[in-house]
């Protein structure tokens, strides 16, 4: 086996591997040792099949294994003799016109992670910024919990329903005077004005008080969703226990205890424990960002132009995506062109940071341990049933690529600590709003995200395209991985050889009689 050098210029390097029919035949003769004494034949005693006839019927599929393995191992030789770490999938590309029994010439190309220079992490200096859990927002998040379950302080007996109260009632609903059915129910809450219901039914609450009694007059929608009840007249006698006032939450403890706790204070403890915990994600997604451009400004060096346009193509389509849910997709589209550039910039960001911080990582033997990578993969498996749950860890322990991607942002996330740990942090007390505001200042509207060597390139990022943001790149995404690139996978002997991609499993209530008939809701794709 001979390998030659073709390119090396900057980050990009070609080598042509020449692999002789003698080392192809030297392959086969040592499988066809190791199967013979397996292989079962008509007049032949078991594993006495002679090695001749054991290589005429299945020489074939026996030099096409050979040659895999003899390309396999070949690029890994290139790999390691080179001492190369390939920024992405090596191409391998057998020769058009081969045949066995001539020399097999194969084509690799690879683009290589660039040689970082120890990054410098002395000297970082943070600003932390922190918001207080104030008793207004406790009381704002309990109010919004009330809201939704339907709780509101009570009118007086004698206060007449307005557009916008919300009116308890027991009804009675009747086609030419005889009761459907489905068509009966108690306490029913109902927002005048909501449009909820089917037209006509709201507009005649206006005006009723607690403990009236009164016959309302509809006619069922055609496309309402009982078929019996499309498009008939029908009547609702209706009884009114009581009229809510929808602007004012009812927070006591009858509410807190109705949820399951045991009391009031029981509730805004925990809703404050819930607002802490946004807060801190807020200071550290502010954190991270100032520490990123720290590091982004000092440092600088190329990054592989393949990974570049991985991830620029990462981001492009995610933002025609968003375009094309824009009001005016079309002016969305035609922002997005003016910043083409931008975005391309913030690509190489990504890519740099996400390269730098792997980096980081290794020169201070930042680690994910087995039982935290085994945490990860039943984390994700949650999100499949049983069956297929199965399959995806199976598939994550034997596909380096999904383990890489699924660890990434765990990775990120202790490098950032670690850095976090090294620099000197100032802290100053802020609002929510002003600490929302300073990261909205930084972000741009596009969250970066950068693709590790092994990460495999398929991610779930989501950057918005709102017309002429994201101008700004913050952070890599949680998909920065080790920097240390996993061997190339094994390279089938066909004309255009290609890694084999391996495939993930794909991860009573009372009925109100007079609402509008609900569209169905598809199922969402796996």
């Amino acid at each position: 086996m001979q390998t030659v050098e073709t390119l090396n210029e900057g980050l990009k390097r070609a080598y042509t591997l020449t692999i002789t029919p003698a080392d192809i035949d030297a392959r086969v003769d040592q499988e066809v040792k190791t199967m013979a004494p397996q292989v079962r034949m008509p007049g032949f005693r078991p594993g006495k099949v002679p090695a001749n006839l054991v290589r005429k019927m299945h020489g074939e599929r026996l030099q096409g294994d050979a040659l895999n393995t003899a390309i396999q191992e070949g690029v890994q030789k290139i790999l390691s003799d080179n001492k190369l770490r390939p920024a992405m999938q090596p191409s391998v590309e057998l020769d058009e016109g081969f045949e066995f029994g001539k020399d097999a010439q194969i084509k690799v190309a690879l683009e290589v992670l660039p040689e970082v220079a120890a990054p410098s992490i002395d000297g970082l200096k943070l600003e932390r910024l922190i918001a207080e859990v104030t008793d207004e927002q406790v009381d704002e998040a309990a109010g919004k919990i009330a809201s939704q379950q339907g709780a509101f302080e009570e009118f007086p007996k004698t206060h007449k329903a307005k557009t916008g109260d919300t009116v308890v009632v027991d009804f009675v609903g009747k086609v030419d005077g005889v009761a459907f059915d489905g068509g009966t129910g108690e306490d029913m809450k109902v927002e005048i004005g909501s449009g909820n219901l089917i037209p006509g039914f709201e507009d005649q609450l206006i005006g009723v008080k607690t403990g009236d009694e009164k016959v309302l007059n509809v006619t069922f929608p055609e496309d309402y969703n009982a078929e019996n009840l499309k498009g008939k007249a029908a009547t609702f006698d209706i009884v009114v226990k009581s009229i809510l006032d929808s602007s004012k939450p009812k927070l006591d403890e009858d509410f807190a205890k109705g949820l399951g706790l045991e009391g009031l204070d029981k509730l805004k403890e925990l809703l404050k424990g819930q607002i802490e915990q946004e807060h801190n994600g807020l200071t550290r997604t502010h954190m991270k960002r100032k520490l990123l451009d720290q590091l982004a400004a000092a440092h600088d060096f190329d990054v592989p132009p393949s990974m570049v346009e991985a991830e620029f193509n990462q981001i492009w389509a995610q933002l025609e995506h968003e375009a094309g849910h824009d009001e005016n997709p079309e002016a969305a589209l035609a922002e997005m062109e003016k910043d083409k550039d931008d975005y391309r910039a913030i690509a190489v960001r990504r890519v740099r940071l996400g390269l730098l911080l792997s980096e980081i990582g290794q020169a201070n033997n930042v680690q994910v341990s087995d039982a935290e990578m085994n945490r990860l993969i039943m984390q994700a498996a949650q999100q499949y049933g049983q069956q297929d749950r199965e399959r995806f860890i199976q598939y994550v322990r034997q596909e380096p690529m999904a383990a890489a991607q699924l660890r990434a942002p765990l990775y990120e996330d202790k490098v950032v600590d670690f850095l976090f740990e090294k620099a000197e942090i100032a802290d100053r007390t802020v609002s929510r709003a002003d600490l929302e505001a300073a990261i909205e200042e930084e972000d741009g509207d596009l969250k970066p995200h950068v693709h590790g060597p092994d990460c495999g390139h398929d991610h779930d990022e989501k950057p918005k395209a709102k017309k002429a943001a994201a101008k700004k790149a913050a952070e890599p995404a949680a998909e920065t991985v080790e920097a240390e690139a996993k061997p190339a996978k094994k390279a089938p002997a066909k004309k255009a050889a290609a890694a084999d991609a391996a495939e993930a499993p794909a991860a009573e209530e009372k009925k109100a009689p007079a609402k509008k008939a609900a569209p169905k809701a598809k199922k969402a794709d796996a």
